[in-house]
């Protein structure tokens, strides 16, 4: 025969025509060179960085493509090292895998995310350094704290004149704008027949009073039982209390001034009649001027009699009052306690209901004048600041904000002996040593 002692050469089988023990042979080689490749990428993930990967996933995904489109077709063309190399590669990466190190190539870093010392520098000979702050010297002060209240203005006196007997007015004395004195008639009623009454009355009066002459000189002499003179005194006694009721009416038809003050409306005319109860007119006593305002629960202590107030009108005018009333019931709608302060006013300039902004003064407090920077929080949320001991200790100060002004917070509840920490109060804590530095020029 032509082919014998030949070597023939066959065409690759397809693998469907491959033997099942075959088949499953190249097929793990296939899966073994992938896994291969996969551990590859898995270290390459450790030590890359992740801005290049993205060209070896490319790679890692050409070459899956080749093994799967060229070996797994043909399994003849796959040399007998590449299979060797696939099985060492296994082993390789199941060796790395199970050794758990998985840090990155390099790093210095231990099992909890610490840096590993440096060799030949034993950890823990080296104290670590003091924190450095700043403190001062606290300067306590007498601060008597300003309670700032909003009002209005109103009348000392406020009446309103009204018709006390049925009548035509005869005369009116009242002007808008005009002032009053007081005990002055400002209207009066027609009224003739009252008139005449009281003369009869004053005249009746006048006749028993010379009965009573009468028979008391006849009970002098004898000549008079003593009955005659008891019915003398009764009769001038009943003449007498008509003369008031005659005088009451007359003194009806006038009205007076009860104050002095000025005249705020005029609701009657010259001529017109008028009822019992008729309001005639409205006059306000300006001077002094009360001021109205209402102090909160917190601040009521604070406030007594007899205190100073300075007073800013919504013109722009200062004045100083004086405490003239502390009400001690609360308003049902507000909680507050209305207070009253006096206002000089002998011209008149200030009219009632104008708004003002109040200033009392406070019992004066110890306390101590701080940035409002230094004020800080301990972990429970109470508000404080941060002080050294004599021994360069941190801790926390409790305080009370009593004041906001301009130059800083006056607060109370430092304790003497301490410095207050101005800068790096936020960096320590209670009980750690610190290293002090004095403070200068700190900013408010």
């Amino acid at each position: 025969m032509a082919t014998l002692g030949r070597k023939v050469k066959r065409a690759p089988r397809k693998p469907e025509n491959m033997p099942a023990r075959r088949r499953f042979l190249a097929r793990t080689v296939a899966h073994l060179d992938l896994l291969g490749i996969w551990a590859y990428h898995f270290r390459l993930v450790r030590s890359m960085d992740h801005r290049t990967l993205q060209p070896g996933r490319e790679k890692i995904r050409e070459l899956k493509n080749a093994l799967f489109s060229t070996r797994y077709r043909d399994h003849t063309a796959m040399p007998r090292f590449h299979r060797i190399a696939a099985f060492c590669v296994l082993a390789a990466a199941s060796a790395w895998v199970a050794t758990g190190e998985f840090s990155s190539v390099g790093s210095a870093q231990g099992s909890e995310g610490q840096e590993t010392p440096t060799a030949g520098v034993p950890a823990g000979d080296t104290p670590p350094p003091l924190r450095t702050v700043a403190a001062v010297e606290p300067v306590f002060i007498e601060h008597a704290r300003m309670i700032r209240l909003s009002g209005t203005t109103a009348a000392d006196k406020r009446v309103a004149l009204a018709a006390r007997v049925d009548g035509v007015i005869a005369s009116l004395d009242l002007v808008k704008g005009n002032t009053v004195t007081a005990g002055n008639v400002v209207l009066t009623l027609e009224g003739p027949e009252t008139v005449a009454q009281a003369e009869i009355a004053e005249i009746a009066l006048a006749q028993r009073e010379r009965e009573l002459d009468l028979a008391e000189k006849l009970f002098a002499g004898g000549n008079t039982p003593e009955i005659q003179l008891t019915n003398a005194r009764s009769a001038r006694d009943a003449a007498a209390a008509e003369l008031a009721r005659a005088t009451a009416a007359v003194d009806r038809l006038q009205l007076k001034a009860p104050f002095s003050g000025i005249v705020d409306t005029v609701d009657v005319e010259l001529g017109e009649w008028v009822q019992t109860g008729t309001p005639v007119a409205t006059i306000l006593s300006l001077d002094p001027i009360l001021l109205q305002a209402e102090v909160s629960e917190i601040d009521l202590g604070s406030v007594a009699p007899g205190s100073k107030a300075m007073i800013r009108l919504a013109n722009g005018t200062q004045l100083e009052g004086t405490v003239r009333l502390v009400a001690r019931e609360a308003s049902a709608q507000t909680r507050t306690f209305p207070v009253e302060i006096a206002l000089p006013n002998p011209d008149h300039s200030i009219p009632s209901g104008m708004t003002a902004e109040v200033l009392l003064a406070a019992a004066p407090t110890r306390a101590v004048l701080v940035p409002r920077s230094v004020v800080t929080l301990a972990e429970t949320g109470e508000l404080g600041v941060r002080v050294v001991r004599a021994d360069n200790t941190a801790a926390f100060a409790a305080v009370t904000i009593i004041d906001d002004t301009p130059e800083g917070l006056v607060v109370t509840g430092v304790p003497e002996g301490l410095r207050i920490v101005v800068a790096g109060q936020d960096l320590v804590r209670n009980g750690e040593m610190v290293e002090v530095v004095a403070a200068e020029g700190i900013s408010q």
